[in-house]
């Protein structure tokens, strides 16, 4: 049944990973995702739909326009191959759980502001906020069918916690946070409070290290200035995932030891 559900998963990432791709495209140009449809971004030929077939698409065509042969960026097939393995980590993760759901639309948000972060040093309010939403909604509906309203008030106070230590150090100086990352951290903190508090602090944790770590480095040798902004969205959704996937163990063998 977990192998079933693990590629159930992985094949509906492969389609949502295909999405965020377009999420990643437009919502910092503010233009919409639905409409109109894909389309090649130097001939502006639209994509058919044989040639919209994630990861495959890309490996037929020769990472290029089937019109102009203008290269297709690899960025493209690794979003969505890696939404593909995000989804079915969380089918082996989590298994036929009722927070699952509440997961994949976290890890999916997350991806996609983690990469709309490198490019642009932004978290649009457009991700952020239906990422926050579907999260909430989700866990809320998991609570009511299986009685676990401590993890959703957990998973609620770490939300608030975050947001608002998040919150004090963009008020001292906005130069150690932007604000899309205080609305981020709410995100985060709800998430991962659900599994419990010590992984939510974890996820922080790790985040804030591998920023510092590659921050440092960049600064070391010389790839950027000491007053530098960093993508740190990037590196909260990597200490997200690290705590989703990871976190239990760790937290454990932290406290036995």
């Amino acid at each position: 049944m977990t192998a079933f559900l693990a590629v159930a998963c992985g094949l509906i990432g492969l389609a949502v990973g295909s999405f965020l791709n377009v999420v990643i495209y437009r919502v910092p140009r503010k233009e919409s995702v639905v409409a109109p449809r894909s389309a090649c971004p130097k001939c502006a030929t639209p994509i058919s739909n044989r040639d919209n077939i994630p990861v495959l698409s890309w490996l037929l065509l020769g990472a290029k326009c089937r019109t102009c042969r203008e290269p297709i960026s690899a960025r493209y097939p690794l979003v969505e191959a890696a939404t593909a393995a995000l989804f079915a980590g969380a089918a082996v993760r989590f298994g036929l759980d009722w927070s699952l759901p509440a997961f994949l639309v976290f890890l999916a948000g997350m991806l996609a502001l983690a990469f709309t972060d490198l490019d642009h040093q932004l978290l649009p309010k457009r991700i952020v906020y239906p990422t926050l939403i579907g999260v909430a909604a989700l866990l809320i509906g998991a609570a009511a069918l299986t009685g676990q309203w401590s993890r959703l008030g957990v998973g609620a106070a770490c939300g608030a916690v975050a947001f608002g230590c998040f919150f004090a150090l963009n008020f001292v100086n906005p130069n150690w946070m932007g604000f899309g990352d205080v609305r981020l951290s709410a995100v985060i903190g709800l998430a991962l409070g659900w599994l419990g508090a010590g992984i939510a602090l974890f996820g922080f944790f790790a985040g804030f290290l591998s920023g510092a770590i590659v921050g440092v480095g960049l600064i070391a040798t010389k790839r950027a200035a000491r007053n530098a902004r960093i993508p740190f969205g990037v590196f909260l959704a990597l200490g997200a995932f690290l705590a989703v996937f990871a976190g239990r163990p760790l937290v454990d063998f932290y406290l036995r030891h």
